[in-house]
């Protein structure tokens, strides 16, 4: 049975290497940012239309628990949206990784090129994602505790599951239910370094992002309410800027590290630019 520290250890390092990549192409940084205007875009035209629809207006706190069917069925299209929106930039993004580990040369046009040639499996994979994702809400809204937990579970074990189905319609362009089959047949080969590599990576950046706000954003607040306006608006903004930094960084580092999981879970060999020995030892039999 593997150390588990020496797992922790091992995913820390292919991090690492990830972000040796992302440095040496600083243009994948855009990918995310552009999802994130798009994802603003798509939520804020659905709140903007349910706002319009004057639904509402003068209503007593009651009314959320009987919206009317079409709100329902706005929101899984909103929903539907948003997945397709994430999905197509994040297509793009790790097909431009994987493109970089091959030793080419990507760009934000190829990688967008890329994954409006996958947009029908990416829209497919979009509603099945969303349909899950909505199921698993609804069930849990309907649930006590204990089945709260029983969902929280299905839901951990479909993201698990489906962690390298982008990675396959990128660098496949299979359909989505073939993407999510293959995902769950590769993760045999790499699931420790693929849960404990990616969790590091979202809860370490969350961490960072978390510290910024609670000290910049909470700082410059208090100054502004100590009437230091003039010092605390301007460490507010840097502090919301540096956030998303992080978010940035962290959704390009990711797709890195995706790529290099899918690379060697297909092909056998490391990517480029990993360590030989610790890929080989991170992605190896599980033997034992």
């Amino acid at each position: 049975m593997a150390n588990p520290i020496s797992r922790v250890e091992r995913s820390i390092r292919l991090v690492r290497a990830s972000w040796d990549v992302l440095r040496s192409d600083g243009e994948l940084l855009l990918l995310p940012v552009l999802s994130g205007a798009a994802t603003v875009l798509v939520v804020g035209g659905f709140i903007g239309a349910v706002m319009a629809s004057g639904v509402f207006d003068d209503a007593p706190p009651e009314v959320v628990q009987h919206m009317p069917p079409w709100f329902y069925a706005g929101l899984f299209v909103m929903y539907v949206a948003q997945y397709f929106v994430i999905i197509f930039f994040n297509t793009a993004l790790v097909g431009a990784a994987i493109a970089r580990l091959e030793g080419r040369d990507p760009t934000v046009r190829s990688a967008l090129k890329l994954a409006v040639s996958r947009i029908g499996a990416i829209f497919g994979y979009a509603v099945i994602s969303a349909t899950v994702g909505v199921i698993l809400r609804t069930l849990a809204e309907r649930l006590g505790f204990v089945g709260r937990l029983v969902i929280a579970g299905i839901g951990v074990a479909w993201t698990v599951a489906t962690f390298l189905v982008v990675p396959i319609l990128a660098a496949e362009g299979l359909g989505p239910m073939a993407a999510i089959a293959k995902s769950g047949a590769l993760l045999k080969k790499s699931w420790g370094e693929n849960l404990i590599g990616n969790t590091g990576i979202t809860l370490t950046m969350g961490v960072i992002a978390g510290a910024i706000a609670f000290v910049g954003v909470g700082g410059g607040a208090k100054l502004y309410d100590g009437g230091y306006a003039a010092l605390g608006i301007p460490i507010i903004a840097v502090s919301v800027a540096s956030v998303l930094t992080v978010m940035v960084v962290g959704a390009a580092l990711s797709a890195v590290y995706q790529a290099a999981v899918y690379s060697y879970a297909v092909s056998g060999r490391p990517p480029r630019d990993f360590d030989d020995g610790l890929v080989r030892d991170a992605f190896g039999p599980k033997g034992g």
